[in-house]
């Protein structure tokens, strides 16, 4: 599972340019499967993210996690986070898990984020999506766990 954080102060997505997803302050998550991916691992991904200490502290450091400040999460699904690159022009997707598994486990890492009592807005799985967001900081982070 590989996920890319980016610290927003608010952040939107569109679907045929109708908004379906927005948020304030909080954090736009890229999420992508592969075809090693079980709730294990996303249990482990929930609770990094949103312990992560990526937000300013009364003295500026980044010193609160998206609980402290009581942050919310934009989940965009991303299968295009695990191409591979490396021979020719055109990236594969070959490690990227197949669709209707992928959306399995991305429902099942949006309703577990939920369950946590934190505001989460999702794009349309499969969808051709538009993200806005004003990136604050910039903060961007990726985690990977296989």
């Amino acid at each position: 599972m590989k996920v890319v954080i980016q610290r927003a102060k608010n952040a939107s997505v569109s679907v045929n340019q109708k908004i379906v997803g927005q948020i304030d302050h909080g954090i736009v998550l890229l999420v992508g499967f592969s075809n090693t991916d079980n709730s294990k691992i996303i249990d482990y991904m929930i609770d990094k993210i949103i312990n992560l200490r990526i937000f300013d502290d009364e003295n500026g450091v980044m010193n609160k996690s998206l609980i402290d400040i009581q942050g919310q999460i934009l989940s965009i699904s991303q299968f295009t986070l695990y191409a591979n690159c490396e021979k020719g022009r055109r990236p594969s997707y070959i490690n990227a898990l197949k669709s209707e598994q992928a959306q399995k486990l991305y429902d099942e890492f949006n309703t577990k984020i939920k369950l946590k009592n934190i505001k989460i807005e999702t794009g349309i799985f499969g969808s051709d999506m538009q993200v806005s967001l004003t990136n604050d900081g910039p903060v961007t982070i990726i985690l990977e766990r296989n």
